[in-house]
């Protein structure tokens, strides 16, 4: 399939009415052949139709029951079944980088960038992969990687798999067909998609340029985050994670398969797609979820709970409380509190902060040129003080504290335990905007005794 419109005309008519199983880390099963999914038997003698039984594994065999993940797979040729990898050129990707990240020294400063420029004709998703920074060592499977992405072509007899950790495709612009080993899913803008470590995917795009933002997590695979004194219910409810059904192709002909192994891409070409799986069952599968459905949980008095209530999913460290890293979205609610600053508040964090924008306007930050714009991103590492701009902080400090609905943006973040050290490209790059600093300036004295 090509980037031509009826390409994406194909592309956006796979998409429509694809089908989906719920639940967050429930046991799901599906099968595109009736019959191909065995009963009773992970790996049968003989599997339905002719398949082999290969099973996935995402956490160690012995972890306890309750974080284990894993599932089995029925395909018709076993992952196993390919030729040697080699190293893959610099042409491959030439955005994406990989931890450990030394290309340049750890930055305390607040940066902001404008988005991505639109990417040259051709540009897949994979080698539309630009990556901003990051921490910790993919080859002791801990630490976060920040990407974004600009593509206006899909992967033609591509595909891409992650041994480094999982990925978490945040949407900003246009639509994403996502063909994976496990079936397909959509994703648009206000959606989220999550592909486990070791899945293959392809991208195909549904509109003619898309971009967006990808969180690598090399730690623990993401859960929702326990809720506490809040109870049973809020925040993103399980239901709502959609999982694929099962849809396999059979593709006898040359496919390259891209791996990411410590941080380095390699490369082979089958003569078969690996997206060959006909039933799978487990609880290591792809998901999509809508950030709207996101059940906010505030404030009905005064003063602010703290930005944990916004957290979608998070990745646990041994450290009990403390996250590898976090995903949290400011979704349209409700503000009420009296004799509140109803904006977030001036902080600093022991954790660091890269904050994206999907759509409309943050309400701490500037919009429009110049400003905090829909497919750019900040970044406050630890510690490094930030809050409301002045222009906001004025505006809200003399605002009439009435119930007030807010409704016009989708912003997220990104937040882990670790400093995220820039990758040289995104420590000179154009679109990185250099007087981000001015947006404090003329926050005056107003104390007097």
């Amino acid at each position: 399939m090509s980037g031509t419109t009826s390409g994406l005309e194909q592309a956006r008519k796979t998409a429509e009415g694809l089908t989906y199983s719920s639940g967050f880390g429930n046991e799901h099963g599906s099968e595109a052949v009736t019959g191909a999914l065995p009963v009773g038997r992970n790996s049968p003698q003989r599997a339905p139709f002719g398949l082999y039984a290969e099973q996935l594994s995402g956490t160690a065999f012995t972890e306890p029951r309750a974080t284990n993940r894993r599932s089995w797979l029925y395909r018709i040729r076993p992952s196993a079944a390919h030729p040697r990898f080699v190293r893959a050129d610099a042409s491959t990707g030439p955005g994406l980088r990989g931890a450990p990240f030394t290309e340049t020294e750890p930055d305390p400063n607040r940066l902001r960038w404008d988005p991505l420029p639109d990417p040259a004709p051709g540009t897949d998703f994979l080698d539309g992969l630009w990556t901003l920074g990051g921490n910790g060592d993919a080859a002791r499977r801990e630490g976060t990687v920040i990407h974004l992405y600009a593509a206006n072509a899909p992967m033609e007899r591509r595909v891409f798999g992650n041994a480094d950790g999982e990925l978490l495709i945040v949407p900003e612009r246009g639509g994403l067909l996502l063909r994976t080993e496990f079936g397909l899913l959509r994703a648009e803008p206000g959606h989220v998609a999550l592909i486990p470590r070791g899945v293959r995917f392809r991208v195909e795009p549904l509109d003619p340029m898309v971009r967006g933002y990808v969180c690598e997590n090399m730690g623990r695979p993401f859960t929702l985050p326990d809720l506490g004194p809040i109870g049973a219910n809020g925040l993103a409810n399980p239901r709502d994670f959609l999982a694929p059904t099962a849809a396999y192709e059979e593709v006898e002909e040359p496919v390259e398969v891209v791996h990411k192994f410590c941080g380095n891409l390699w490369t082979a070409t089958w003569d078969h797609s690996p997206l060959d799986v006909v039933a799978w069952h487990g609880n290591l599968v792809p998901y999509v979820y809508d950030l709207r459905r996101f059940n906010v949980i505030g404030s009905i008095s005064y003063d602010h709970p703290d930005p944990s209530i916004f957290t979608v999913l998070t990745s646990p460290s041994n450290t009990p409380g403390l996250a590898d890293v976090d995903f949290v979205v400011f979704a349209p609610r409700w503000l009420v509190g009296e004799d509140t600053f109803r904006p977030p508040y001036f902080h600093r964090n022991v954790m660091s902060e890269y904050m994206g924008l999907i759509e409309g306007a943050y309400d701490a930050k500037k919009a429009g040129p110049g400003g905090f714009v829909p497919g750019g991103g900040s970044l406050h590492n630890m510690m490094s003080a930030h809050g409301p701009d002045r222009e906001t902080f004025e505006r809200a400090s003399a605002a009439e504290l009435v119930p007030q609905k807010v409704d016009d943006g989708l912003a997220f973040m990104f937040e882990t335990r670790r400093p995220v050290i820039l990758t040289a490209q995104a420590r000179d790059a154009d679109h990185l905007q250099r007087d981000y600093d001015e947006v404090w300036q003329g926050l005056e004295r107003h104390f007097s005794s």
